[in-house]
């Protein structure tokens, strides 16, 4: 019953504010709920009053006083002069719907841009009012949500969500000229008797060659020093309509008793790489035969692929090493 109440009360409350908005020739005072808190005494909301003066977003921003007990949510800024909003602790939807309001009035006064609210995925229920205040989805992951909004009345430039998956392909060749290569037991090509080389999708946060090295091992068992990038491929509305991009990672082996992985992984087996490039699939899959190609002219030629490089961080704060993928045999360093 109580939370009916409230709601019923702040409905009414914006019904009003939203009249009142509508007269740009007389200032108005509108009551607004910023917050409340319910000890047993008084059983009662805290209501504010603040004065608006013209139906221009900043200016009604700047009739608000600077009270210093008006309650916010707890945000941090960013460094591009936004607030970010990082919920954690649980609190009741209508009680939150609130106290977001009362900090879109502070942050416009304050000339923030960007919104960002971060839900966790037991903050479900505060989704719905956050929408209703004309926040919108950015992304979401495992375990959280999250929702922006852009205050100034420009074009919005907040960063998009990530927009490409990172895969990577081995090519693995020992001394006898044989690949190393794999029939899949999942997938478009299960069953089908098609061979072709250990693949698979960097995890997050992983270096492009250590998700190589990673894929060869869990796949084959076989053990692997990173060489260099032979060649990348960029791919558009592959997975969830995201783009893709497909490094393709020339690794030595360092070991050669092949242990397949028996959840993934139907055969795995050196392959003499003549009878590999043989396969009608590989003659009709371009970048496998590409990667043939690139592979066998770094064997055979001299083919420059990309090394790793490791940069110095470009933040302070920044502990997880970056590389720069490039042809160290045509560039001094």
């Amino acid at each position: 019953m109580l939370a009916y109440r409230a709601g019923a009360l702040i409905a009414t409350i914006r019904v009003i504010a939203k009249t009142a908005l509508r007269s740009a020739s007389l200032p108005v005072s509108v009551p607004v709920v910023v917050g409340w808190n319910l000890p047993a005494a008084s059983k009662g909301f805290q209501i504010r009053t603040i004065r608006v003066t013209s139906l221009d977003s900043s200016t009604r921003m700047a009739d608000i006083p600077e009270n210093e007990d008006l309650e916010i949510l707890p945000g941090s800024n960013d460094h591009y002069g936004g607030v970010m909003v990082d919920m954690k602790e649980q609190m009741e939807p209508i009680k939150f719907g609130s106290l977001l309001r009362s900090s879109m009035f502070h942050w416009r006064k304050q000339g923030k841009r960007g919104v960002w609210i971060k839900l966790p995925i037991h903050l479900a229920s505060l989704v719905q009012p956050a929408v209703e205040e004309g926040f919108w989805y950015h992304h979401a992951e495992a375990s959280y949500l999250m929702l922006v909004y852009w205050i100034p009345d420009t074009d919005n430039t907040l960063p998009v969500n990530a927009t490409h998956r990172v895969g990577v392909g081995a090519f693995v060749m020992n001394d006898k000229r044989e690949v190393l290569a794999v029939q899949e037991k999942n997938g478009k090509l299960r069953g089908q008797g098609i061979w072709k080389l250990p693949t698979g999708v960097v995890d997050p946060g992983e270096n492009i060659y250590d998700g190589a090295i990673r894929e060869v091992r869990e796949e084959t068992g076989i053990d692997t020093e990173f060489v260099e990038i032979l060649a990348f491929r960029q791919s558009h509305k592959v997975f969830f309509e995201k783009s893709d991009l497909f490094f393709i990672c020339l690794l030595r082996p360092l070991s050669f008793n092949i242990q397949k992985q028996d959840s993934e992984i139907e055969a795995a087996e050196w392959m003499p790489i003549e009878e590999f490039e043989a396969q009608k699939f590989v003659q009709k899959n371009n970048i496998l035969w590409h990667t043939i190609k690139v592979g066998t002219a770094k064997m055979d030629k001299n083919y420059a692929g990309f090394s790793a490089v490791t940069l110095n961080p470009v933040i302070s704060k920044q502990q997880e090493k970056s590389y720069i993928y490039l042809n160290m045999r045509d560039v001094d360093i």
